[in-house]
């Protein structure tokens, strides 16, 4: 099979230029396009030379539509109004889009759901495999332990993240929330200030904190009478993301429509 033809969307940020080093070092993908905001600086650049690699002939545009025609894949590290749109886009075209996007509304999802019924689409609030395991982990501790544990999710990013908690955050208490059979929306809680009260059964708490240059820390506690059990995984370097992205869109070419997610790619669904 020839290789995977990819295009990178938000080629200026840190993300994208990550994805642009993990195209050019892995086997079986090339980088097809690389996409920006019209507003960017970074428009008309060489990707290559964005991304320290010199030149490789790619030059960073903002229409998707005439890169698509030519590629097999999108991997979209973007923003939710952007992830939206290039849903759209790849639904008409058919081909898979990897989204690592974060931040995402209900009706957001609602929107990529819909044209994840023409397209493949590999969502997630995490790619790496270390932080999916960490999910699978999380579902079953939730699962063992009864209401006597009590779950805090605890997350800390560099200081330019925009969306809190993070998806990763999100994600983890998505599975806790599976785990013990409740709605997550109905048992979060989301910070705490002044007088709150005696902490509810049940509830699943989240703390965010923004500092530094952090990739990314994420630590999961289940704090029961007399003893706590804590689950942490630490990304050290975005790079991680970028190869679990890259091998989501390998996994995604030539599956049927629909919307999948990290958990399908690395075997850990219940399906």
């Amino acid at each position: 099979m020839s290789d995977m033809r990819l295009i990178v969307a938000g080629a200026g940020g840190r993300m994208g230029r990550t994805l642009i080093h993990a195209i050019a070092a892995t086997d079986g993908v090339i980088l097809a396009g690389a996409v920006e905001a019209a507003s960017s600086a970074v428009i008309g650049r060489d990707a290559g030379e964005l991304a320290g690699l010199g030149r490789n002939g790619v030059t960073v545009a903002t229409e998707i539509g005439p890169l698509l025609a030519h590629a097999d894949g999108l991997v979209d590290f973007t923003v939710p109004a952007a992830t939206v749109a290039f849903a759209e886009h790849t639904a008409r075209t058919g081909c898979a889009h990897v989204v690592g996007t974060t931040g995402l509304t209900g009706e957001s999802e609602a929107l990529i759901a819909e044209a994840a019924k023409r397209a493949v689409i590999v969502k997630s609030g995490n790619m790496s495999m270390g932080v999916n395991l960490l999910a699978a982990l999380v579902k079953r501790v939730a699962q063992t332990l009864d209401e006597d544990f009590d779950v805090e999710i605890l997350e800390m990013h560099h200081n330019r993240k925009i969306d809190a908690p993070s998806g990763t955050a999100l994600m983890l208490g998505r599975a806790a929330a599976q785990g013990r059979g409740v709605n997550l929306e109905q048992r979060s809680v989301r910070g705490r200030d002044g007088t709150t009260g005696a902490r509810c059964p049940g509830d699943i708490g989240f703390a965010s904190l923004r500092g530094g240059s952090v990739v990314g820390e994420h630590t999961v506690v289940f704090a029961g009478p007399a003893e706590r059990i804590e689950l942490t995984h630490k990304a050290e370097d975005r790079m991680i993301f970028a190869r679990g992205a890259l091998r989501a869109a390998l996994w995604a070419r030539g599956r049927k429509p629909g919307p999948y997610s990290m958990a399908d790619v690395l075997g850990l669904s219940d399906g």
